[in-house]
């Protein structure tokens, strides 16, 4: 069930989108509700959104300066629903690379083809992390710890932040800069040390041989390896296990 967002201020029309749609039965709930850009840029740093709708009912909603303003931080999907039938207007909201621009009178089918085509682009780039109760101790708490769970699960892959931005629909400096103010310090020296604490980890319990241990981190280049956990610990992986089994 993929979230959505509903940005609109006013509560009639919320409740008019609410029931254009069996919105489930589509594979979308509408979960969060939002006055303003403010309220809407809080929502998506603090949850996993897949897609937001943005009324333009209300002329005085600012519905296009909301979607300017996510746009500068997020590559969430976003259609715009209930504008004017106006060229300008909707050759403005393609520039901001929204999903869909549908105009007034605001039709179900049109809505329905819309989602179809957002839920074939979600569907191939779905994260597949099972979602825990995260506390939420600051707005940012949840999507770094999404970020951090999927290091976790994935540390044997090729990671780069760029790709879990595009998994998360997040804009990448956007990520990478909070992601640094949460853990003080870049994700990629996040992503270093846990590849090379779960290294050690490996070299101290297991009898695995080295190249194995490269390829369990992520590491498909076992010089790069060598290197970078030399740089890390300052011991070669062969001398680390040898100075752990005298310890021992």
């Amino acid at each position: 069930m993929y979230k959505v967002l509903l940005v609109d201020p006013n509560r009639r029309s919320r409740e008019e989108t609410d029931q254009l749609l069996d919105w489930r039965r589509l594979g979308f709930d509408i979960q969060a509700y939002a006055n303003d850009s403010s309220e809407a840029l809080a929502l998506l740093a603090s949850d996993q959104v897949s897609l937001v709708l943005i009324s333009l009912k209300d002329p005085h909603a600012n519905g296009m300066r909301t979607c300017e303003h996510i746009r500068q931080k997020s590559t969430v999907p976003i259609i715009l629903i209930g504008g004017p039938d106006d060229f300008h207007m909707a050759r403005r909201a393609l520039a901001f690379q929204v999903s869909d621009y549908i105009a007034e009178p605001l039709r179900a089918a049109d809505v329905l083809e819309s989602l179809h085509a957002v839920k074939k682009q979600l569907d191939g780039v779905s994260l597949q992390l099972p979602l825990k109760a995260l506390p939420k101790r600051n707005p940012d708490m949840p999507i770094i710890d999404i970020v951090k769970q999927y290091v976790q699960e994935q540390l044997n892959q090729n990671i780069t932040l760029k790709k879990i931005s595009t998994l998360l629909h997040f804009n990448c400096a956007y990520l990478g800069q909070k992601f640094k103010d949460h853990e003080n310090m870049s994700f990629n020296e996040y992503l270093l040390q846990q590849r090379m604490e779960k290294a050690k980890l490996l070299l101290e319990q297991t009898d695995m041989r080295i190249y194995e241990i490269a390829s369990e981190v992520g590491y498909t280049e076992i010089d790069w390896f060598y290197k970078k956990f030399k740089a890390y610990t300052g011991a070669s992986a062969n001398e680390y296990r040898k100075q752990i089994t005298v310890t021992a």
